[in-house]
């Protein structure tokens, strides 16, 4: 008969002394706060994610931290996800009301491709990067004034938190599909944009330079 692991043994007792799996979580929150004093640069870690196994491997890939086990990752995503609700990540808002100008589907329904472009005064929302680059890339189409924009904002597929369309990382048709079908799907590193690229069959990784007209339109099957 194989035996448990010393490790595994004392989390079977101490759930069962405790029966209670929300102290059990908090005990591995605490211990992971205590691991982030003592070997990570806490200004680099990630927000945390809607899945524990994402949450790990994003800690792993920023380099916050030194040397850490799997036990030692689990504690710290346990303590990053106990501090949603005392520090809420920042989301893009998107008010109710809001349509995407391209398509006309109301954009809140689909918080994690949502996107975002501020010009001459006005936000306007976009529910898929491929549909904001629309906008952004065929002035004969949306005529506008380029220069009065002021601010483009995508989210990490992952964590959701705003980013800077300039500064993202986009992973260029993949097998996961967005509202509007293939698409492009941000992310705040490179290596986070690599890692699902792999996973997920993507033609490429690209910045914000690299989509042009023919890349856009080769999403929806067209050539251009």
């Amino acid at each position: 008969m194989r035996l448990l692991s010393p490790l595994l043994l004392l989390v079977i007792l101490f759930a069962h002394a405790m029966g209670d799996g929300e102290r059990y979580r908090t005990m591995l929150a605490q211990k992971g706060e205590r691991i982030v004093k003592a070997l990570c640069d806490k200004a680099k870690l990630p927000q945390s994610s809607d899945d524990i196994g994402i949450t790990m491997r994003l800690i792993e890939e920023s380099g916050a931290c030194t040397s850490l086990s799997q036990e030692h990752l689990r504690c710290i995503a346990s303590f990053l996800d106990s501090n949603i609700t005392s520090h809420p990540r920042e989301h893009l808002h998107v008010p109710g009301d809001a349509k995407c100008p391209v398509c006309g589907m109301f954009v809140y329904k689909y918080p994690k491709w949502a996107s975002m472009m501020e010009h001459s005064g006005k936000s306007y929302y976009f529910d898929g990067i491929k549909d904001m680059m629309k906008y952004y890339i065929f002035d004969g189409d949306f005529p506008y004034e380029r220069k009065s924009i002021t601010r483009m904002v995508v989210v990490d597929y992952y964590t959701l938190e705003p980013l800077d369309a300039a500064k993202a990382w986009y992973v260029y048709d993949s097998d996961v599909t967005g509202p509007m079908g293939r698409e492009l799907i941000a992310f705040r590193t490179r290596g986070r944009a690599e890692s699902f690229q792999n996973e997920h069959h993507g033609r490429g990784v690209l910045r914000f330079d690299e989509i042009n007209a023919g890349k856009v339109m080769a999403l929806d099957g067209l050539e251009y």
